[in-house]
């Protein structure tokens, strides 16, 4: 069937940072109030299992803008960019599909590199950092503590009504409005990236905001013996970001803080938003909530992300588009981010690159019976850990292959039952009857990024010691 140009609806993205989906109301979380996320998801389809490509944020924004794999597009770590300026992209496949792509907030950028993208903001500090890559990994059996690692980071949780998150949020959703409110209908379809710093830290939110949870976000929920028995990468997590030492008043103060930000920054998207209900464009476009990695606030004993428990992992994923769609629909099967970019792609009726990882959910959205792949891959080649790791979630089961690091240590293997332990409390791996489940997941999962785990890191030790080389 062949589409005019005004069948094309023009596409919102919301893209926040460190956003866990577990505290939003349409997920389920009884005390933070999102009424515009949820809103949204009333009106549209929620995805309950959806994952990043990468539980970082510079990796999991190139690969949405490369539509690949971070192993793929070379997306080791914060401290990266795509190949080229010109890599095949998501604004430049839509673009060829007549698209006019526009970012408008943060995706952690080089300053030199744009990747097709129109920028409303051109000096957006978030955008205009020099990436030169480097390592930041740590030996094995180091148990060295960056105790200054929490300190400096806590010392930033207290209420105000100004920061650099909050400031830089504001700016963000100021210049979103007026793109909606001048954008008339005849001006052709548009991509509009909206990326938003909140609820990442520092955790600095306005008064009013942190006193309605003050005290009252439960506190984590950490069995005996937990700690001690978490993969080797996350104990290094601990000493790297000197988690061992946190005080569980801090923690108190820093997860109500934190529910308070994801509440402050609902009303930022709640402002977008309203601005397109009142807009020429608002009958024809699509809006998608989504975000680069979630957080986890004290969870198994550990903050920020760079991890694959579901905290750091998973991300909301809401779409809207009530021309097409009825809402209040949700879809339960694991999906990836780079599901979300083939998925933006077919709503333009444009071609994707062959390069592209991930599938279109768009038959899966259209029809909630539809055959969906049920599952997901993630990737953490970043800092603070001793080895890369790869998470495939399908099915009840996730599984997570940690690289060997050295002769001594590794590979560690971790796989939840999502169905019986959806707190991950209960690691399988070396539980006797699951050796078939974890070959399969791990068959799976290769086959998903082309190569085994233990390769990849390689070629990621290799490509940051050719650019340290360099530099000498």
């Amino acid at each position: 069937d062949l589409h005019t140009m005004s069948d094309q609806p023009n596409i919102v993205v919301f893209i926040s940072d460190e956003h866990d989906p577990a505290v939003t109301g349409c997920y389920g979380d009884p005390l933070v109030r999102t009424p515009h996320l949820d809103r949204l998801a009333a009106e549209g389809v929620t995805f309950d299992n959806c994952y990043t490509a990468s539980p970082l944020c510079v990796p999991a924004r190139l690969a949405f803008t490369a539509g690949q794999y971070v192993s793929r597009c070379g997306a080791w770590n914060n401290t990266t960019m795509l190949p080229s300026d010109d890599y095949p992209s998501l604004p430049r496949a839509l673009a060829a599909a007549g698209y006019q792509s526009f970012l408008c907030g943060k995706q952690h950028y080089d300053k030199s590199r744009r990747y097709g993208f129109t920028d409303l903001i051109p000096d957006l500090h978030s955008n205009n950092v020099t990436k030169r890559l480097n390592g930041g990994r740590r030996e094995p059996t180091n148990t060295d503590t960056h105790h200054q690692g929490w300190l400096s980071r806590a010392a930033q949780f207290y209420p105000a009504d100004h920061g650099g998150i909050l400031d830089h949020d504001r700016t963000v959703t100021e210049h979103a409005v007026e793109f909606l409110r001048t954008r008339q209908r005849d001006d052709g379809p548009f991509f509009l990236f909206v990326g938003h710093l909140a609820p990442h830290f520092p955790l600095i939110v306005p008064q009013g905001y942190y006193d309605h949870y003050r005290g009252r976000v439960p506190m984590p929920d950490i069995p005996d013996g937990m700690i001690d028995n978490l993969p080797l990468n996350y104990k290094h997590l601990r000493y790297g970001f000197g988690l061992t030492d946190t005080d569980p008043d801090v923690v108190q103060k820093g997860r109500d803080l934190y529910w308070a930000l994801t509440e402050w920054f609902d009303n930022e998207v709640g402002q977008v938003l309203d601005a397109l209900r009142a807009s020429p464009v608002a009958e024809n476009t699509v809006v998608i909530y989504t975000s680069d990695h979630g957080e986890n606030k004290g969870d198994h004993g550990l903050w920020w992300k760079n991890n694959m428990y579901d905290h750091a992992a998973r991300i909301p994923l809401i779409a809207h588009y009530p021309q097409r769609w009825s809402g209040g629909q949700r879809r339960a099967e694991a999906c990836g981010l780079l599901d979300l970019v083939q998925t933006i792609i077919d709503l333009a009726d444009g071609e994707a690159p062959g390069t592209f990882d991930g599938d279109s959910l768009l038959p899966w959205l259209d029809d909630a019976g539809h055959a969906w792949k049920d599952m997901a891959v993630s990737e953490y080649y970043g800092h603070n850990v001793a080895s890369g790791f790869t998470m495939i979630r399908q099915g009840r089961y996730k599984y997570v292959y940690h690289a060997r690091m050295n002769e001594q240590f590794g590979p560690e293997r971790e796989l939840y039952d999502m169905q019986a332990d959806p707190g991950e409390k209960h690691n399988l791996a070396s539980t006797p009857g699951h050796e078939d489940i974890m070959a399969r997941l791990h068959r799976a999962m290769v086959a998903e990024i082309g190569r085994e785990p233990d390769d990849i890191e390689q070629q990621y030790r290799d490509d940051i010691s050719r650019a340290l080389a360099a530099r000498d």
